[in-house]
């Protein structure tokens, strides 16, 4: 889910205020002042990202990377307050400081990087632009969709993306373009258009909620790079290191086999001194993040390693049912990989 170019262009006039606001750089003193985390995530709810539930109970992978900041910052990852954004108000929010993080499936782009005026300290999800079609159309690739009517999101450079991708391939397609994603899969799902265009991540989530998800068959064709991330405000470097090794955390609490179940056990009895260092056992690499020495045993406990937000979330025993593949640990041939704790 991505920016116009034409609200872009309106930000870049505007001169990005936000990056020189008086919010910019004072985020992780007001978190600390307030008590609590307001976490910017999808207004109309992401299956395995960002969903909640009756009783306002907040879950998913974004959900999960606000919980650990929460739970980095406080000790508690209950401590954080959930700000609903469709795609063109996450930016604006952001900007003008009514969330502190934006964690809503949004993608690291060079100039979301520069002339938005916001920094991305991580990406938490690789991902890539896809389509998903009624099987009974027939077709096996996005190469046959010459002619097709296409639901996609307004404001978004999934549209941009769309219209690069026909072009390039000599074909004609129908724009059948919505505000809000909600109002996008209604009509995709109601016969509105023949496919639907969006992150493969969000294909996935949204069959799961389709009226007959086995009538529906998600295409091979990848057309983009998605770098899926929290975005911070840019100047905000002390808060956007938070947000950075909290997430670096989960990464590497996987890698060293450190679970929720077992962290207190592994920080008790290791003896090796780079388990150590990450638990706070020897050094003190959360005072230099401004933290409590033991945040990554919180992170840890309360929220669990990436692995375990990943299948908690996506994964195989879930209605998603997606493999790790670029989001697998590097040692696994994924592209998961965080700087030493050292």
């Amino acid at each position: 889910m991505r920016l116009s170019a034409l609200l872009l262009a309106g930000v870049a006039a505007a001169g990005v205020f936000a990056a020189s606001g008086a919010q910019a750089g004072q985020t992780f003193e007001n978190v600390k002042k307030k008590g609590f985390v307001q976490c910017g995530v999808n207004v109309s709810g992401l299956p395995g990202f960002a969903t909640v539930d009756a009783q306002n109970n907040w879950s998913g992978l974004d959900v999960d990377l606000c919980r650990a900041v929460a739970a980095a910052v406080f000790g508690d990852a209950t401590k954080v307050k959930y700000t609903p954004l469709n795609a063109k108000e996450r930016f604006t929010a952001l900007q003008s400081g009514e969330i502190d993080v934006l964690s809503r499936n949004t993608t690291w782009t060079s100039s979301r990087d520069s002339a938005l005026g916001l920094d991305f300290p991580a990406v938490n999800y690789y991902d890539g632009q896809g389509f998903m079609a009624k099987k009974s159309l027939g077709v096996k690739s996005a190469l046959e969709l010459d002619g097709a009517s296409v639901c996609v999101q307004a404001g978004t450079t999934t549209e941009l993306n769309l219209a690069d991708y026909f072009r390039a391939n000599n074909m004609k397609y129908t724009p059948v373009v919505f505000e809000n994603n909600d109002e996008v899969n209604k009509a995709y799902d109601a016969g509105r258009c023949d496919v639907l265009t969006t992150d493969q991540s969000g294909l996935y989530a949204t069959r799961v909620k389709l009226a007959n998800p086995d009538d529906h068959v998600i295409l091979p064709e990848i057309i983009s790079k998605e770098p899926l991330g929290p975005a911070v405000r840019q100047g905000d470097d002390e808060w956007a290191d938070v947000v950075r090794w909290t997430f670096f955390t989960m990464l590497q609490a996987e890698e060293f086999g450190i679970t929720s179940k077992n962290v207190q056990q592994v920080k008790a009895e290791t003896k090796n001194p780079d388990i150590q260092r990450f638990l706070g056992v020897i050094e003190e690499k959360g005072k230099e993040l401004g933290l409590p020495n033991d945040f990554t045993v919180k992170v840890i406990e309360q929220v669990g390693n990436y692995g375990e937000s990943f299948d908690r979330n996506l994964g195989p025993n879930t209605p998603l049912k997606i493999q790790r593949g670029l989001n697998a640990l590097w040692k696994n041939g994924g592209l998961m990989y965080n700087p030493p704790f050292r």
